[in-house]
């Protein structure tokens, strides 16, 4: 029996109802339980996620992360859906005080021992959107994680296709077409993700708040312009991961109108209640797989809402039997350095606390159709795209993201209490890079424009400079 066969259990058509019978039933009970205050109200508290990938000394992937991890033996590294790929993981903390520091110190720690055991191997990780040199024969199930959840979710999402292909295209730069045979398209995407926890009673216009951050986000941490030897969108992974489980809501169907990866399908109007209705209503189970290897409460919910990939999602945690809401926003991609990481992190933090506590809500002076669109248009032109902001009016980004949203964040810092020192630093890190234009992709262009269209020159040039550890808009081109 092969690895593969062995990890996909048999399921079948009463696993599917007995899973939406109890989704239905632990639905009913989070509702009551955050209409009744049972939700922890400390919030402020944020950690992040960042993905990396292992290459090998020909800068192709080095599918070992098995092997890299034991040899790390690090909690707080973890495997990703692919051998090749890994994930960082910082400690939550209270977002106040020398938090950025701490954060940015704990990051570098980690960071410091993944490199020496990833050098010990024979190989290097990376920190980036969207590998250059990545082939399309590395993104085969021979190189998926061996884990209880990888492979089941790759048998539904097939199943549910009636195994028709998934069809990638992506008009960029360039134009990119083809057809995938499973999930793997996902692990070419590589990824920072904040966490937020929030009381359930700000929860409503923190998500939003998250959601017309979005543009910003995105373009301010564009790392991923180049997929298959294609140049595409600043962010490419935005697109390509929203392919890689290309699958409807509603009916189930593989087109529909609401899709497994997504911006979402509104605000939020009273409650965060309303993002988990929608997923009992709307989207069919896909891991009927009950709550095994699941802890705490709501397991069949935490385990259906893994299967939805809004950019802004929700969360269920918990700390001390208590459970607690948070945020975890998706839109930015790896890299460029550590110091990058942080100053991402600052900035949205910054922005969505600032506009969570603005007298008027920023969602009732913009509508949800505006935001979603600046979110794909920052995706796909970056810094350099033009964004319609508050009375229709339309600007160029960069000047909206200096004149006004880091002055913003710079707001939200404070009142949050982060040593003032350390917001200026690391915000001053947005605004050069916002001023230069120089973020991932712009660096990666201007070289490929310097030097030619060669993947493997790019990307050891790429691994040289994040080494030296600056920030990307003090990265040379040489």
């Amino acid at each position: 029996m092969t690895a593969q066969s062995s990890a996909v259990p048999v399921v079948t058509g009463q696993d599917y109802i007995d899973f939406q019978s109890h989704l239905r039933e632990e639905t009913a009970v989070l509702v009551e339980r955050l209409r009744a205050g049972a939700f922890d109200d400390v919030e402020n508290i944020g950690g992040l996620e960042l993905e990396a990938c292992l290459v090998r000394p020909t800068l192709e992937p080095a599918c070992i992360n098995q092997t890299f991890l034991t040899h790390l033996n690090n909690p707080q590294v973890v495997p990703e859906v692919a051998t090749f790929n890994v994930e960082l993981n910082n400690t939550p903390r209270l977002l106040t005080g020398s938090a950025l520091r701490t954060m940015h110190r704990e990051l570098q720690a980690t960071w410091t021992i993944c490199q020496t055991a990833a050098r010990a191997l024979n190989s290097h990780l990376l920190l980036i959107g969207i590998l250059p040199t990545l082939p399309e024969s590395a993104l085969s199930l021979a190189n998926m994680t061996p884990t209880h959840r990888y492979y089941p979710l790759n048998a539904q999402v097939l199943q549910v296709r009636r195994e028709r292909p998934l069809s990638v295209d992506i008009q960029g730069h360039e134009y990119l077409q083809l057809k995938h045979y499973d999930v793997l398209l996902e692990a070419a995407t590589m990824a920072l993700q904040v966490h937020l926890q929030v009381a359930p009673a700000h929860s409503r216009r923190l998500f939003n708040a998250a959601m017309i951050a979005s543009a910003p986000m995105v373009a301010v941490a564009a790392n991923s312009p180049y997929f298959l030897g294609k140049d595409l969108w600043d962010e490419t992974r935005i697109p390509l991961f929203e392919k890689s489980v290309e699958l409807g809501g509603v009916s189930g169907l593989a087109e529909g109108s609401l899709k497994r990866v997504t911006f979402g399908s509104g605000y939020i109007q009273q409650s965060i209640e309303e993002l988990f209705i929608e997923n009992a209503e709307n989207y069919p189970v896909l891991l009927p797989l009950g709550a095994t290897n699941i802890t705490g409460e709501f397991p069949h919910l935490r385990l259906h809402n893994g299967t939805i990939w809004r950019w802004n999602r929700p969360l269920i945690g918990f700390a001390d039997g208590k459970p607690h809401l948070r945020l975890e926003h998706r839109t930015m991609a790896s890299g460029t350095s550590v110091l990058d990481v942080i100053a991402n992190v600052a900035f949205f933090v910054g922005l969505v606390h600032a506009w969570l506590h603005a007298p008027d809500a920023l969602e009732e002076q913009l509508s949800f159709n505006i935001a979603r669109n600046n979110f794909y248009s920052a995706a796909r032109y970056g810094l350099n795209t033009q964004v319609t902001w508050l009375n229709g009016k339309r600007i160029a980004l960069h000047r909206l993201i200096l004149e006004q949203f880091l002055p913003v964040a710079q707001q939200g810092l404070n009142a949050l209490g982060i040593d003032k020192s350390d917001s200026e630093a690391y915000l001053r890190i947005i605004a050069e890079r916002v001023s230069t234009r120089q973020n991932g992709a712009g660096w990666q262009r201007a070289f490929v424009a310097k030097y030619g269209h060669d993947m493997h020159a790019l990307t050891q040039a790429y691994l040289s400079q994040q080494a030296t550890g600056l920030a990307v808009h003090q990265w040379q081109i040489t």
